[in-house]
């Protein structure tokens, strides 16, 4: 009677897990650096739109203020300037005199900053301040700014945003 062998080849041997191990880290290299930069081009995106939608609703915030004055719906004051003077102003609305007949809501939230890390939250800066002051007034809200010392991926910072 023959014996015979059956030969099963169906394994891998050591030399090709070695090369594909090899082939994994040099992907893995690869796509890692990438996915970095997606991650901080994702943030860069909400700061910019979250810049856009809060500096809109103040714009808007300022321009109703005007309209109700105009309309001599409320009276200004000497030393109001219009702008909201403190953030949740627009979260919580105005009614304006009854320029509306309800209350305007200008944001239903205030959007966070995507890059700060300490929760200091945005930087303010009121009418009377310097464009790129970083000392705010205290007595309005005319713009905002990130308080991020951190650069961009286009060689900004993002406060100068």
């Amino acid at each position: 009677m023959r014996r015979f062998r059956l030969l099963n080849n169906s394994g891998l041997t050591l030399i090709e897990l070695v090369i594909a191990m090899a082939l994994m880290a040099i992907l893995a290299a690869v796509a890692l650096p990438m996915a970095e930069v997606t991650v901080v081009r994702t943030k860069e995106l909400e700061l910019r739109r979250a810049l856009r939608d809060v500096r809109t609703a103040i714009d808007e915030y300022h321009a109703d203020y005007q309209a109700a004055v105009e309309q001599k719906k409320i009276f200004a004051t000497v030393d109001a300037s219009g702008y909201p003077e403190e953030l949740k102003a627009l979260v919580e609305g105005n009614d304006w005199g009854g320029l509306y007949p309800y209350k305007k809501k200008y944001l239903r939230r205030i959007p966070r900053d995507p890059f700060d890390r300490y929760d200091d939250g945005w930087g303010l800066r009121s009418y009377e301040d310097e464009p790129d002051s970083t000392v705010w007034g205290g007595n309005d809200i005319y713009d905002i700014y990130s308080q991020s010392d951190e650069i961009a991926l286009d060689g900004t910072y993002y406060r100068d945003w």
